[in-house]
């Protein structure tokens, strides 16, 4: 597993962050992902007029990490437009999960969690079988 530099982690998703596409809410979110071979995927969200449809950051991460070969999440670092640690939505927590599984770490606003503390009793693949 290669080593996490959460400052890099931190700063990658700030400069996810400023190609967020907000006119409705304004309210920019970045995200960056460790991948187990050592890239960095990140993502920002993207709002539509149509509320509903809008994409979080961690959609676009998650699209990023199977576009450059896919992998799993080793670390997440989410943040808001204040720089700060920002903790995933539900429906993102639940990408993690798939993406990252129990082990994944996610910086959040009290420390660093593992999925397996941020989302307890996860529904996932194992119960597809």
């Amino acid at each position: 597993m290669p080593e996490i530099d959460w400052a890099a982690l931190r700063r990658e998703a700030v400069e996810a962050m400023s190609h967020a596409y907000i006119p409705y809410s304004h309210f920019p979110v970045g995200v960056a992902g460790l991948v187990d071979d050592g890239r960095i995927v990140s993502g920002c969200n993207v709002e539509n007029a149509a509320y509903g449809v809008g994409l979080c950051a961690e959609c676009g991460m998650v699209s990023d990490l199977h576009r450059t070969g896919g992998g799993r999440l080793v670390a997440v670092y989410c943040v808001g437009g204040d720089e700060a640690p920002l903790m995933p939505c539900g429906r993102c927590r639940q990408l993690l999960w798939e993406n990252g599984g129990p082990e994944c770490l996610l910086q959040t606003p009290e420390g660093v969690l593992s999925m397996r503390e941020v989302l307890p009793q996860a529904f996932g693949a194992d119960n597809l079988t």
